[in-house]
């Protein structure tokens, strides 16, 4: 998946907060957090509840990695 979400998890050990933490301040359920854990698609609307949650950017909790190319 070319899209990373370990900047997220690294956010939430600086924080010292927990996935159930994050799930509780920004509305969204178990398995939205486990597709995340998972690196799978999460729609917009979840990145914008995370972001205000944690008050930050999408930039802060998730980054763009090129996946490599098998020529």
């Amino acid at each position: 998946m070319p899209i990373s979400y370990k900047k997220l998890f690294h956010l939430l050990v600086d924080r010292g907060l927990k996935d159930s933490d994050l799930r509780k301040a920004a509305g969204i359920s178990a398995p939205t957090m486990a597709k995340i854990r998972q690196g799978k698609i999460i729609q917009t609307d979840i990145i914008a509840k995370i972001c205000a949650a944690l008050n930050c950017q999408p930039g802060d909790i998730m980054e763009y990695v090129p996946e490599e190319n098998n020529q």
